[in-house]
This record gives C-alpha cells, sequence and structure tokens, in this order.
C-alpha cells in the first residue's frame, strides 16, 4: 500500500510545465481561444494553464474575464526533479 502512495507522490513531482508571458491583448485573445473554466490571479498578475503551458500577465484586470477568479496562494518558479 505504501508503495502505491510513493508512485503517485513522484509522479506529482515530476510534472513542470513552461511559463509563457503574454501583454494584454495576446492574452485575453487567448483566453477566447483556449476558453479556461478558470483564471488564478496573484498580485498583478493573471494566469491559466492550458496544454502543458502556464499562460500569464501583468496587464489585466479582473473585470476583464468573464471565468471565474480565484486567488492563488502562491506562484512559484521552482520546477519538481529529482
Amino acid at each position: 500500500m505504501a508503495t502505491a502512495g510513493a508512485t503517485a507522490a513522484t509522479t506529482t513531482m515530476q510534472a513542470s510545465s513552461y511559463r509563457v508571458k503574454f501583454r494584454r491583448e495576446e492574452f485575453l485573445r487567448l483566453v477566447d481561444i483556449a476558453n479556461p473554466r478558470i483564471i488564478y490571479h496573484r498580485r498583478r498578475m493573471h494566469f491559466f494553464a492550458f496544454d502543458g503551458f502556464v499562460m500569464y500577465t501583468f496587464d489585466c484586470d479582473d473585470i476583464d474575464f468573464s471565468q471565474p477568479i480565484l486567488e492563488a496562494v502562491e506562484f512559484s518558479n521552482y520546477t519538481w526533479s529529482e
């Protein structure tokens, strides 16, 4: 049983994504195309994940989106690896 838990944790730790910064207009256009269910917000940054990438911008406000906005606890550049 402990092995199954360790395997799940290892798989999670190996996950990573690329972060891509956009200007306001490009980010809003991408939101229209990707249609994410949720946009995350941390300080000045809005971001969402799509196809292994994290798309983000510093140029938008909450009112720019029709999706729910969730306040993220942290946005980290740390990538898990073994």
